[in-house]
């Protein structure tokens, strides 16, 4: 496969402009760091990015419907393919609800945001586990290929949302308990 210029422009573009932006919001001297409460800046990318997470992971259980089709031929092909989709439908449901802890600003958000962390290589896991025991064939042949390569990416991804989640002064002024109960009281 030949990669042209346009693919290293785009991947410059994905990778260069969120660190320009991110460098220059550093530099800037903080005014008021109490004024950092809510979805915006960074955050509001994060919010974005964990919307669209359950239907990304749906999308890649939907993709794999062909390769489902062929694995369900095989002797135990339907026990691994059942075992499987239940896997993913489990991590949509994590998905599902640190997004819904998001979303009501609850101040369990960032722990279970890390537990969603922790979830992709146990998931991971258990699935080649899984397919390989069901199937008696070697975890070698089950991580055949590429196999590692999008969930060592999006671990690392990930890994880097649940460090700003914890460095975060916006972050922590949205979701801790007495950052927010200070911006009551301040309030009234």
């Amino acid at each position: 496969m030949r990669i042209s210029i346009w693919h290293w422009a785009i991947l410059l573009l994905l990778i260069g402009v969120p660190v320009f932006f991110a460098v220059r919001s550093a530099a800037k001297p903080l005014q008021d760091p109490s004024a950092l409460v809510g979805f915006g800046g960074w955050l509001m990318l994060l919010a974005i990015l964990q919307a669209f997470s359950p239907l990304r992971t749906l999308v890649s259980l939907g993709s794999s419907s062909e390769g489902y089709r062929q694995l369900m031929t095989l002797p135990n092909g339907t026990l691994a393919v059942y075992g499987e989709i239940a896997l993913l439908l489990a991590f949509v449901v994590i998905q599902v609800v640190v997004l819904f802890a998001m979303l009501l600003r609850s101040y369990r958000f960032k722990q279970l945001f890390m537990y969603q962390w922790f979830a992709i290589p146990i998931v991971f896991f258990l699935d080649a586990v899984w397919i390989s025991a069901v199937m008696s064939a070697p975890v070698s042949l089950v991580l055949a290929g590429d196999a590692l390569v999008m969930p060592a990416v999006s671990f690392v991804l990930t890994g880097v949302w649940v460090a700003y989640v914890y460095k975060s002064v916006r972050v922590r002024n949205t979701f801790d308990r007495a950052a927010i109960s200070g911006q009551v009281t301040s309030a009234s």
